[in-house]
């Protein structure tokens, strides 16, 4: 089975992950198929770059992302628009 998970890099008591995805018999820090993102826990605000298209292409092929992956994933991805309600007699005619 695939996994969209973190891997561990940085040094210690300074953790810094990148978002891979990876087979889930591989160890947390091994062997992974793709990069699709970053996350950086220690700057305040977290900063979290992840490459949305690609993560919804490993999604949609039977990838599961772990807990901590799909938090980081709605956090990232933009909220949609909303769109403009009109309500009768505010549109100008």
């Amino acid at each position: 089975m695939v996994k969209i998970r973190l891997r561990r890099m940085g040094a210690k008591k300074s953790p810094f992950y990148r978002v891979v995805v990876a087979d889930s018999k591989s160890p947390r820090d091994g062997r992974f198929i793709e990069e699709i993102g970053t996350y950086n826990p220690v700057t305040n605000p977290s900063e979290i770059k992840i490459d949305i298209e690609r993560a919804e292409y490993w999604i949609k092929n039977g990838a599961q992302p772990t807990d901590t992956v799909r938090a980081l994933l709605k956090k990232a991805t933009p909220a949609p628009a909303q769109e403009q309600a009109t309500v009768e007699g505010t549109k100008d005619e």
